[in-house]
């Protein structure tokens, strides 16, 4: 099993920053993909970013391309999203994921484990 704990956050104005925080806990070895999701209210979760932990490949959703940084710390089994010049369409939960299987997938149900989510509000 794999515990994810997302940290960071919060409300910020348009335009503003913020940078949410997941950490892994638990049988991290068998981790081969790293994930962020969004849902916002009445809306369907969506895919947001992802990294691979062996290469560190990156990937974006085309709506934040650009302006959403995801990284991740092996040695401290951590992943973290930059979000710069944030839009009040960016206001959603922010889930982290983990997926065992070596491809990476834009797809939600292809994750094995989720935390249990981070309110992100830009007000406009």
């Amino acid at each position: 099993q794999v515990q994810l704990v997302e940290s960071g956050g919060g409300l910020v104005q348009a335009g503003g920053s913020l940078r949410l925080s997941c950490a892994a806990s638990g049988s991290i070895f068998s981790i081969n993909t790293m994930g962020w999701f969004r849902q916002a209210p009445g809306k369907e979760r969506e895919f947001v970013a992802a990294i691979k932990w062996s290469g560190g490949s990156t990937y974006y959703a085309d709506s934040v391309k650009g302006r959403f940084t995801i990284s991740g710390d092996n040695a401290k089994n951590t992943v973290s999203l930059q979000m710069n010049s944030l839009k009040p369409e960016d206001t959603a939960v922010y889930y982290c994921a983990a997926r065992r299987g070596s491809r990476w997938y834009a797809n939600a149900g292809q994750y094995d484990y989720w935390g249990q989510g981070t309110q992100v509000t830009v007000s406009s």
